[in-house]
């Protein structure tokens, strides 16, 4: 029969053994500060343009939040474009031919470029798929409609500000020195 005190010190060491194993595989966290340098610091330092439409307001809103928690940089080292594209797919055909689904597509072409050398430092694309439901009441289905877009807004901003922190984690002055 085990006592109290065998399981604690056997739940002790495997803690221990824990610790040590995660400390000594080299995992550093993203947004932490360290030898690699600071992502948070430079993804502060990014300029966002303005991106065009009603969903381009809502992704450059939602880049300000996850990029510049701080505001607006007021020396930016770098300046980021994105151009979005959104389509709409009518999907689920009734015999009467009238759709009761709808994707939403939206893709975002994003560019990364240094201020003072206009070098295209990164270029890749976002994209989001949301759908929602085509009902008889209009006001439903164009709410339903706003919400995917809102969707894929975030998503699509969330998946820009990864792609920066990576970039910026990769391509760090102070990483090549390691």
């Amino acid at each position: 029969m085990w006592s109290s005190r065998r399981i604690r010190e056997l739940v002790s060491a495997a803690a221990a053994a824990l610790a040590v194993s995660v400390a000594g595989c080299g995992f550093e966290p993203l947004y932490g500060r360290g030898s690699a340098g600071d992502v948070e610091a430079q993804l502060s330092s990014v300029k966002i343009e303005t991106i065009s439409g009603r969903v381009g307001q809502q992704v450059h809103n939602y880049l300000l939040d996850r990029i510049n928690r701080k505001g607006r940089p007021e020396e930016p080292l770098y300046l980021l474009s994105v151009v979005l594209e959104v389509s709409t797919v009518r999907l689920g055909i009734e015999q009467d031919e009238r759709a009761t689904r709808a994707k939403l597509v939206l893709v975002a072409d994003v560019r990364l470029r240094d201020i003072v050398t206009e070098e295209v430092l990164l270029e890749r694309s976002a994209r989001s798929t949301n759908s929602y439901n085509i009902v008889p009441s209009a006001v439903a289905t164009r709410s339903a409609e706003l919400d995917a877009i809102d969707r894929a807004a975030r998503e699509v901003s969330e998946d820009i500000r990864v792609m920066l922190s990576l970039y910026f984690r990769r391509h760090n002055p102070q990483s090549a020195s390691r």
